[in-house]
């Protein structure tokens, strides 16, 4: 299945593709855990949405329980993303990452290596994927920082070649 054609329901309940959520443009698919240790990402993940939304790009945050760090509902997420951190990206609602209930476009990211060459299940909260319009995917571990050099560059290389007009 094509990644755009993924179905997607946003953390308000609205049923979704993954091309919808995109618009076509580039994307920073990242499992995010309200508790986590790594949760201070936000701040730079949102920080990035800023800088390259402009330029064709949106980071989208997948909240997950599969490590036993986040909130319980899908409104104290969205509320805790909020107003902790500032958050204006899309979220999808709960999702699993791993396992036979992993959702559909986690199912097919962890086909990818990360940046350590190893395939394979989510290790851990946020672990980031950029995803090009075309598909093309690159994958970083949860501790590689959102605005790590690499991750920037397959950012870059990511954006349309031309601003999209407002």
């Amino acid at each position: 299945m094509d990644l755009r054609d993924i179905p997607i329901t946003t953390i308000r309940g609205e049923e979704t593709t993954f091309g919808e959520l995109t618009g076509g443009r580039a994307a920073l698919v990242v499992n995010v855990a309200s508790r986590c240790g790594l949760a201070p990402q936000y701040e730079t993940l949102e920080a990035l949405q800023k800088e390259y939304g402009p330029r064709g790009f949106t980071v989208i945050g997948f909240p997950s329980n599969q490590f036993l760090q986040e909130l319980g509902s899908q409104e104290k997420i969205e509320e805790y993303c909020s107003t902790t951190w500032g958050v204006t990206f899309p979220m999808s609602e709960k999702v699993k990452l791993n396992g036979k209930k992993a959702h559909p476009l986690y199912q097919q990211l962890t086909t990818v290596p990360t940046d350590d060459g190893k395939a394979g299940g989510i290790s851990w909260n946020f672990e980031k994927f950029v995803i090009s319009p075309d598909g093309e995917v690159s994958r970083f571990s949860p501790r590689t920082k959102p605005d790590a050099p690499e991750v920037i560059a397959a950012i870059e290389k990511a954006l349309p070649g031309e601003v999209p007009s407002a």
